[in-house]
């Protein structure tokens, strides 16, 4: 079995949806039944139900930008730095292997090369280097926390998007601002990541730190232009001179626009597609949200 920790979350449900496809036993779990992040409780727990796996897909959701984890700072810290240290103490006292969802939201701009950051380069940003929103710089802590932890998969994702229109959906929010930041930016499709998150345990690949984006790279227009050509944007939208009138007029902390690279992936023999393919495919099968 299975054990799923974030049982009503946006990503714990992609992962509901697709383990009841596959057919897999899981078992979610909702804070408000088990409460994980208390380690004694959790281990009590795991000791008499004896998973297998267990997934954390479960932290501080940016609702509905990172700006709002700046005045809830408390709970944001908790979901997203103390809970993984917890999860890691029981699971290294029950032998117990498992995967943390983390974020690419850890850095910022590409390398000095040109390239996309590995999984072997610090955070540039995060807490250490001063210049990070709230968020960030909890997710960068998370990691901190589970360095030299022997039987954990950390998969990080960044900016989450498929076919189903929602307020969790990049490309839904992009259709409902006015005014948009042009950036460049790795991105995640949904579905993509929950298969090759499985795939990843599944077929025992290395632990360790995994960038789960699809390859490549997107930026803000080139969206905006998909958008157009599949008849989702029918207003033309106006775009920020800078990043720092962004900063004064729509946002209170900054932002993360980063470039990953996905190699490491490739070596371990998983694929996910072209970050074009995947955009393609989400706007061709888009649906909207029902009201």
């Amino acid at each position: 079995m299975i054990i799923l920790l974030g049982k009503t979350g946006y990503l714990a449900n992609a992962y509901r949806r697709f383990f009841e496809r596959k057919g897999v036993d899981f078992h979610a779990l909702s804070r408000s039944e088990v409460d994980y992040t208390n380690a004694a409780v959790l281990e009590a727990w795991l000791r008499k139900h004896q998973p297998a796996f267990l997934l954390n897909a479960a932290g501080y959701p940016c609702k509905p930008n990172v700006d709002a984890c700046e005045k809830d700072k408390t709970h944001c810290l908790l979901g997203n730095t103390i809970l993984p240290g917890v999860v890691a103490e029981v699971c290294a006292k029950l032998k117990l292997p498992w995967g943390h969802v983390s974020s690419g939201c850890i850095y910022t701009g590409k390398r000095e090369d040109g390239g996309g950051f590995t999984e072997e380069d610090p955070p540039n940003f995060c807490f250490r280097t001063n210049n990070c929103s709230f968020y960030s710089g909890t997710k960068a802590l998370g990691e901190e926390v589970l360095a030299g932890e022997e039987q954990v998969y950390i998969w990080r994702m960044r900016i989450p998007f498929n076919h189903e229109d929602g307020p969790r959906n990049y490309l839904s929010k992009l259709m409902r601002y006015a005014t948009l930041l042009e950036a460049e930016n790795s991105i995640s499709h949904l579905d993509d990541f929950v298969k090759l998150t499985w795939d990843c345990y599944s077929k025992k690949c290395p632990y360790g730190i995994y960038n789960v984006t699809n390859p490549g790279s997107v930026t803000t227009r080139q969206v905006v232009k998909l958008l157009g050509e599949y008849g989702l944007a029918d207003h033309d939208f106006r775009f920020f001179a800078n990043e720092a009138e962004f900063m004064r007029e729509a946002a209170i902390t900054p932002r993360s626009n980063c470039v990953l690279n996905t190699d490491k992936l490739t070596r371990a023999g998983l694929r996910m597609r072209p970050v074009e393919e995947a955009l393609r495919d989400a706007l061709e099968h888009w649906i909207v949200e029902a009201k």
